[in-house]
């Protein structure tokens, strides 16, 4: 890759996320450390606003954009598969979502790319989630990023229901069967949660039902007791 392309590329990672580390750079872009931290100076030299330091991590300061980009057909055909994915695996809200904004990227390609991309031959047959648990998973997505507990009556593999309260951290996919990482009130503990063996799951309303991250009841401390240790670092990186 070209420096001039690693530059630009470093540019986009940062600003897609809310904090990004070196070493996160350095494994997308295949480039030690050092580079990364070489390349960053540069381009705070060249004045990019980016804020944040060596070993902490980096964020893009308000106000910098940068022109719309043009997809290549490989990359818009990455993005027409996923989108038949999503509209299969993922609930209704961001099926939709996700099938506007490929059409308004179809729309600016020029028409050999476009075309190109439509013929992609990957196909996600109707057969996913079923409609209760799609409704589910947009109930607990909802949730998780309003900070907002619900309240689930939840069937285990024993057939035992209970009523739980949770604190909605995560929405994991595992081919075919979506799980929940949250933290129960009732247990006072992080736990896994199957999508598809809760009933009755509804947004804890008002004041009662808002919560905030603290120490030992967050995603990233679930992972950390839930993922093996050279599964984190992939997890924790899309944080």
């Amino acid at each position: 890759m070209r420096r001039a392309d690693r530059l630009f590329q470093i540019v986009q990672l940062i600003r897609g996320r809310r904090l990004t580390t070196a070493a996160f750079l350095a494994q997308r872009l295949e480039v030690s450390e050092r580079t990364v931290y070489r390349d960053v100076a540069d381009l705070q030299h060249q004045g990019v606003p980016i804020e944040g330091e060596a070993g902490v991590g980096y964020r893009l300061g308000a106000g910098f954009d940068l022109p719309p980009l043009m997809f290549t057909v490989d990359e818009a055909r990455a993005l027409v598969a996923s989108v038949r994915m999503a509209q299969v695996w993922q609930d209704p809200a961001l099926a939709q979502a996700s099938q506007v904004a490929l059409g308004k990227i179809l729309s600016v390609l020029p028409t050999a790319a476009r075309v190109a991309a439509q013929s992609m031959a990957i196909y996600a047959p109707p057969l996913g989630l079923e409609p209760a648990v799609q409704a589910t998973l947009q109930t607990l997505r909802e949730a998780a990023q309003a900070h907002r507990k619900v309240s689930v009556q939840y069937r285990d593999a024993a057939d035992a229901v209970t009523q739980r309260t949770l604190r909605p951290l995560g929405c994991f996919y595992w081919g075919k069967v979506w799980t929940l990482a949250a933290w129960c009130e009732n247990r006072q503990a992080l736990r896994t949660f199957r999508l598809d063996r809760m009933e009755r799951v509804q947004a804890v309303e008002g004041a009662a039902g808002a919560f905030r991250d603290e120490s030992g009841k967050t995603l990233a401390d679930y992972l950390r007791a839930v993922a093996p240790p050279d599964a984190q670092a992939k997890l924790t990186a899309n944080l």
